[in-house]
């Protein structure tokens, strides 16, 4: 039975290990900044795993079905995920920087599908991964065994996680101090820094000591500017969601009892949504099922962060 989001975003054990988990994603976009940029806002995000999805979801019978640029585009547009500029300048950059590929083989040669590159399915692996282990952790469960010993449920579970994000408004617009962060480039990693800095987490407190938070660092780090994130932590301040100990911008940072429930409460609602998927798919496969007609089986081993 799925993990509820109710349980998730009452339990305290659940939030001290999605500062783990925010720690894993902080180190994943050090290790591949370019790459990690593409998850590092909620649009870019979202976009990603849409095309992932329709990418998993190619009929081999039916050669309209997959990843193709226009059709991509139409499912952007259609679930009010960025502009039809937006979505066709973001297809372009994932060929540009080598995350996404046309594929030679094509029956039809007036048409141009398109396939994610390895570095960019094992991206998606190890947050998936990520997800699973704190899933396994809360439960006992054995979702990271059950995807390591049947890769090919990566496949069909991915685009089962995609469509139910993209349809879950709860995620999509989880607060207005959320939202601030995730809808600037590199804006939700930066979130995730700021909550992995949390080491001792009272869910009664009206505020967590985070230290000092360098602009400089974040800049550098996280290849956002430093005026955009002045903006942003300006923005969030007037909120009362995050603030300084001394005069703004100086001093240790403390975040807001309110801006941590709704990181909480979008991990509960994301967790859930994951686990959810993974439920309903799980049961139907064995790890001695082979991949379905047409389904390319992942060939990544790495584990999560």
């Amino acid at each position: 039975m799925a993990l509820s989001v109710e349980a998730l975003a009452s339990s305290a054990g659940f939030f001290n290990a999605v500062l783990s988990y925010a720690r894993g994603m902080v180190a994943m976009y050090g290790a591949n900044p370019r790459l990690a940029s593409i998850f590092a806002s909620q649009q870019r995000w979202l976009m990603a795993q849409s095309g992932l999805a329709l990418y998993h979801e190619r009929n081999p019978q039916d050669p309209a079905s997959g990843l193709y640029s226009g059709r991509f585009i139409d499912y952007i547009v259609a679930n009010d995920i960025a502009s039809r500029n937006t979505a066709a300048s973001f297809t372009q950059e994932m060929v540009a920087y080598r995350f996404a590929r046309h594929i030679a083989d094509r029956p039809d040669k007036r048409a141009r599908p398109l396939e994610p590159t390895e570095a960019a399915l094992d991206y998606v692996w190890k947050w998936l991964h990520a997800h699973l282990t704190i899933l396994d952790a809360l439960d006992g469960g054995t979702r990271t065994v059950t995807l390591e010993q049947t890769p090919h449920l990566f496949a069909r579970l991915q685009p089962a996680i995609a469509h139910a994000l993209v349809g879950n408004d709860r995620v999509r617009r989880p607060g207005p101090t959320f939202d601030l962060f995730t809808w600037v480039n590199s804006g939700g990693v930066v979130m995730d820094d700021l909550f992995s800095r949390i080491t001792a987490f009272d869910p009664e407190a009206e505020s967590a000591d985070i230290g000092v938070v360098s602009s400089s660092d974040l800049s550098e780090r996280f290849m956002i500017s430093k005026t955009h994130l002045k903006r942003i932590f300006g923005k969030a301040s007037e909120l009362g969601s995050m603030g300084w100990d001394g005069l703004p911008g100086r001093g240790s940072v403390w975040l807001s009892k309110g801006f941590i429930r709704e990181y909480w409460e979008y991990q509960a609602e994301k967790f859930a949504l994951i686990d959810q998927a993974y439920a309903g798919l799980a049961g139907t496969i064995s790890a001695a099922t082979a991949p379905a007609a047409g389904e390319r089986a992942l060939s990544i081993t790495s584990a999560g962060p």
